[in-house]
């Protein structure tokens, strides 16, 4: 179920059974020359939806925009401030815990959010003990990092990172090839000027050149069943 294409009184039958919703996040901001500006959220919004294809979860609206401030220096990128979202996230929450939803599995796609996402969260419940949030990066779990790790190796890098560019390649059914130099290595994240002056195109220390459909479709596939399985395991949990 997508909750942008439900009724009220649905949403409201729903809540009669059931108290669980996902709410992919994402971020709007540079992913180097060959990666599409919506990488973020495009990723997390294809994976929750994965999940409600194979487990009929509620999925909320994803959420377009992060904290990706040090990405500023490049075109395109469109950053909250810390608190910003923060309040996005309690504003979110808090609405729909007023209807009576309880578990909110945050699926993330950028991770410039972690930290801040963790902040927000421990807001939330200062306003609202009753209910449970959960952060799932789709890129961390096991099956996702092992598959990552045997199929680029150090090529992966930091930002921009071929794993990402596969995922968008399978989900758009776009690509953008061009020759590129090698990468900086990733050497830390400080100003946006200093991060447009250490990391020219935007890549840190990753080859998107490797990057293929086929592995996109295989981190789709591979992703959506992990993260059902989290996601699973959140609602069944008590307390």
């Amino acid at each position: 179920m997508l909750l942008e294409l439900l009724t009220w009184p649905e949403v409201e039958t729903y809540l009669q059974t059931q108290n669980a919703i996902v709410l992919p996040i994402g971020s709007t901001e540079q992913h180097g020359p060959t990666g599409i500006i919506g990488t973020d959220f495009v990723c997390a919004g294809a994976i929750a939806r994965g999940l409600h294809k194979t487990l009929d979860a509620l999925v909320g609206p994803t959420i377009p925009f992060g904290m990706a401030e040090h990405h500023t220096g490049f075109p395109g990128t469109i950053s909250l401030k810390p608190a910003t979202l923060t309040h996005l996230v309690q504003d979110c929450v808090g609405s729909l815990a007023k209807h009576g939803f309880r578990k909110f599995f945050f699926l993330n796609g950028h991770g410039g959010n972690i930290a801040v996402l963790r902040t927000a969260f421990t807001e939330v419940y200062r306003e609202w003990p009753q209910v449970q949030c959960r952060l799932a990066n789709w890129w961390t779990n096991s099956d996702t990092y092992q598959f990552v790790k045997e199929q680029y190796g150090d090529k992966e890098g930091s930002h921009a990172t071929p794993s990402e560019i596969a995922l968008t390649m399978h989900i758009t059914e776009r690509e953008v090839r061009l020759p590129l130099a090698p990468a900086p290595a990733d050497s830390g994240i400080f100003s946006p000027e200093d991060f447009r002056r250490r990391y020219p195109d935007g890549r840190m220390g990753s080859d998107p050149t490797v990057a293929t459909a086929e592995d996109g479709h295989r981190l789709y596939n591979l992703a959506v069943a992990a993260l059902g399985r989290q996601y699973t395991e959140f609602v069944r949990e008590t307390g």
